[in-house]
């Protein structure tokens, strides 16, 4: 697949190296020669664009594109000013980034429905690991439900998940078992992660597996609490 990526700080710089790395072609702008010079070995293409010029813009693949990712977060106008400029040149998917609840309403009235709030998402994941503790990290798919990692409450130590009926009592789905292991790497341990594949009734939760499950965070809580 072809994405652009408009915006060269952190969170776009990050996320055009792995898109990247997992095959797709990637065009990165920045405005900042120094950026795209930095990035150009670990990205598929780089330019030096200002992002608010229209004439600079069309010269871009925009419509051959599969998404248009606006990066762009502490200029506000410009991040704006870029998306605006996008919906008029008739991109079919633009993918705004959200910095402020004011920004997000701007985005909306603009008719963008894909935004992402990079760092509100971090802080959500914390917020949701320092209030339980068994929770190793999660995210949000809608309002109502989330995918949640957990470790295998001590209840179900030695089950398969027929026995420990998980779906039923809880109303929760087990989407996959994580195995957590370290490997040394260049003198240091190194916490790897490797996922069993997608559940089955015959899987056997071990002892320092964990959990991924699916379903409402109020319902997740209550297995983690009453089973732990």
């Amino acid at each position: 697949m072809k994405y652009i990526v408009l915006g060269l700080g952190h969170f776009g710089r990050s996320l055009a190296v792995h898109l990247t790395e997992q095959g797709h072609e990637v065009i990165a702008v920045d405005k900042s020669l120094i950026l795209v010079e930095q990035l150009k070995d670990k990205i598929t293409h780089t330019v030096c664009m200002d992002t608010t010029d229209r004439e600079a813009m069309t010269s871009l693949p925009l419509k051959d594109s599969n998404a248009v990712i606006v990066a762009i977060g502490e200029d506000e106008g410009a991040s704006l000013l870029t998306t605006a400029l996008l919906k008029q040149l008739q991109v079919q998917r633009i993918i705004g980034r959200v910095v402020s609840e004011l920004q997000k309403t701007v985005l909306q009235a603009m008719q963008i429905d894909e935004y992402i709030m990079p760092e509100e998402e971090a802080a959500e994941r914390l917020a949701m690991r320092l209030d339980n503790a068994d929770i190793i990290d999660s995210f949000k798919v809608s309002d109502r439900y989330s995918i949640v990692e957990t470790r295998v409450p001590d209840k179900y130590v030695g089950m398969s998940l027929k026995e420990a009926n998980l779906t039923n009592v809880y109303k929760v789905i087990v989407l996959t078992t994580v195995k957590s292991y370290e490997k040394a790497v260049k003198g240091k341990m190194v916490q790897y992660k490797e996922a069993s594949g997608i559940a089955s009734s015959d899987t056997i939760l071990g002892d320092d597996d964990l959990l991924v499950l699916f379903g409402e965070l109020s319902d997740i809580k209550r297995l983690i609490q009453k089973a732990g």
